[in-house]
């Protein structure tokens, strides 16, 4: 898409954007700062960081750095908001893409660094915002203001506020720098950057023309609840299955699942049907090579009900749903990692090994519900695992971002794409699969500026078997500017030789299948068609 150039009309120092103002905030400090041959070494972004675009190479790219420091008078906080603006020689293509992070990271983070760079380069005015909190940090560190009492304020920042504020700001620098606003406007991000894009549709729905949510973090209390699923279930039972057994056990749903396409790719593109294919306990007993001990041990009961616990998702302590569980072929083995010190199968002497990880129930139960981080707490029955997703509903009202009624965004005629991998073990596939149902059964013409994808064999955000999605940016792009709605879009899959193939993803409901009588190339994109 052949994209204008324009010049910045004022020079890079703070007095050129000394006019930016932000309602019911305090600007407490701006800087503007020339940056000139970025990297000083040349830098491959790759797709993984770039939420959906091409990689490319960075090489003396030139910008005015732009950081905005405020606050919200009578709220005790400090947000800083960053903005790139391209300079000569390339200038600026006339369009504003901002980036999310990830995690408890609003922005401002190595990742959302390298993908403001790509942008930058390609001559986008880029931004981002640490929304209020330390980046790389967890509640832990920032959650309570006092023993016994949440930080609210950093809650709201983080979760929405930080988001509608940096498109005001951006498009104000973007302003004072080049008199003129944005042709056009898009948020990228992955994980949270996902949830932040959705936030931004659902209560800032002018903000941005064109929103990619990769992967979205969307209902944040159930996806921490089944996050800590694992290690709580495994501690709750005393199950402790090595991970040889559940990387068999993954192998063993792939191979009975995989050719249900098709095409045997090594890759679960209809976890639906899997489901309803794969018996887990067909495999207890089931003699394997455990590279863990050297030697071949038998598919224990342990793994084969923590396996189905997982595929479940997390229960209530009466059996009631809780939420969705992961997909089969997910990469499981990660979850259950043992604590170094175990050396019994099955042994009480074995511990999850995430046991300190901000994200297992402890911690959180530690800073949610005791609001209390010092407080001694070993284990959690299943009672208070309950009552912590209960907390948890209440507390991060402000994260969520599950609001299905995005009218204002549908009429202020903006487009939002979704992807999502089915072998994610960070979130699960079926809570995005949820939201857009329900989008789906509030609104009419939903396909008409939101469609979903889902990415067989694509783990969270990037990483695994499956095609990372480089095309998608561009189809949004053209859907935004141009009218074009996206249909396919082209990856490149790893098949269990080591080789490629290129398939296609489709907007959901659609499916991608393999046209027999096609032949095995290597290259293979026009073998699929969407159905």
């Amino acid at each position: 898409m052949a994209l204008s150039s324009f010049s910045p009309a004022a020079p890079c120092t703070a007095p050129t954007f000394s006019s930016i103002s932000l309602f019911g905030a305090q600007i407490l400090h701006t800087t503007a700062t020339p940056v000139t041959n970025y990297p000083q070494t040349n830098s491959i972004i790759s797709p993984i960081l770039r939420d959906a675009q091409p990689p490319v190479i960075v090489q003396n790219a030139s910008f005015c750095n732009v950081t905005v420091t405020y606050t919200h008078p009578g709220r005790d906080d400090a947000l800083t908001a960053e903005i790139w603006l391209p300079s000569l020689p390339a200038g600026w293509n006339g369009r504003l893409q901002s980036v999310g992070g990830g995690g408890w990271t609003a922005g401002r983070s190595l990742s959302s660094y390298a993908s403001m760079a790509g942008a930058v380069y390609e001559g986008y005015a880029t931004a981002t915002t640490d929304g209020g909190i330390p980046p790389g940090t967890g509640p832990e560190s920032w959650g309570l203001v006092s023993e016994g009492n949440l930080n609210t304020v950093a809650l709201e920042n983080f979760g929405d506020r930080s988001l509608g504020d940096l498109a005001i700001l951006a498009k104000a620098a973007i302003r004072a720098y080049y008199a003129q606003d944005p042709l056009y406007s898009y948020w990228t991000g992955c994980s949270n950057g996902g949830r932040q894009a959705s936030i931004l549709a659902q209560q800032y729905p002018s903000a941005y023309d064109g929103i990619l949510a990769a992967a979205p973090a969307l209902h944040w209390p159930q996806i921490a609840i089944t996050r800590a699923w694992p290690s709580f279930y495994m501690d709750l039972t005393k199950q402790y299955p090595r991970k040889c057994e559940m990387e068999a056990l993954t192998r063993f749903a792939i191979a009975q699942c995989d050719a249900l396409d098709g095409v045997q790719d090594g890759l679960i593109s209809d976890p639906e049907k899997c489901r309803k294919r794969f018996r887990l306990r067909e495999f207890l007993g089931k003699s394997i090579l455990c590279s863990e001990v050297g030697e071949k041990i038998r598919i224990s009961a342990a793994a084969v009900d923590v396996t189905r616990a997982l595929l479940a998702g997390p229960r209530f302590a009466n059996g009631d749903f809780l939420w969705f569980g992961y997909e089969p072929g997910t990469d499981l083995s990660a979850l259950v990692v043992l604590d170094p010190a175990c050396t019994g199968h099955g042994g009480g002497a074995c511990t999850p090994a995430s046991v300190t990880d901000p994200l297992t129930p402890l911690s959180w139960w530690k800073t949610f519900v005791l609001k209390n981080n010092e407080a001694n707490v070993t284990s959690l029955t299943h009672a208070q695992y309950d009552q912590l997703y209960l907390t948890l509903k209440k507390v991060l009202v402000p994260v969520a971002a599950t609001e299905p009624r995005i009218t204002d965004f549908q009429r202020a005629g903006g487009k939002m794409l979704t992807f999502h991998g089915l072998a994610d073990n960070a979130i699960t596939p079926e809570s995005t699969l949820h939201y857009f149902q329900e989008v789906s059964s509030a609104l009419d013409n939903v396909p008409d500026f939101y469609r979903y994808y889902r990415v067989p064999g694509l783990e969270h955000c990037s990483g695994g078997s499956g095609g990372q999605p480089v095309h998608l940016f561009d189809q949004l792009r053209a859907w935004v500017e141009k009218g074009t709605a996206p249909g396919a879009s082209a990856v490149t899959v790893t098949l269990p030789s080591n080789g490629t193939m290129e398939q296609l993803i489709c907007p959901y409901p659609q499916k991608a299948v393999y046209q027999r009588g096609c032949g095995r190339r290597s290259s293979s994109e026009g073998c699929w068609k969407c159905t």
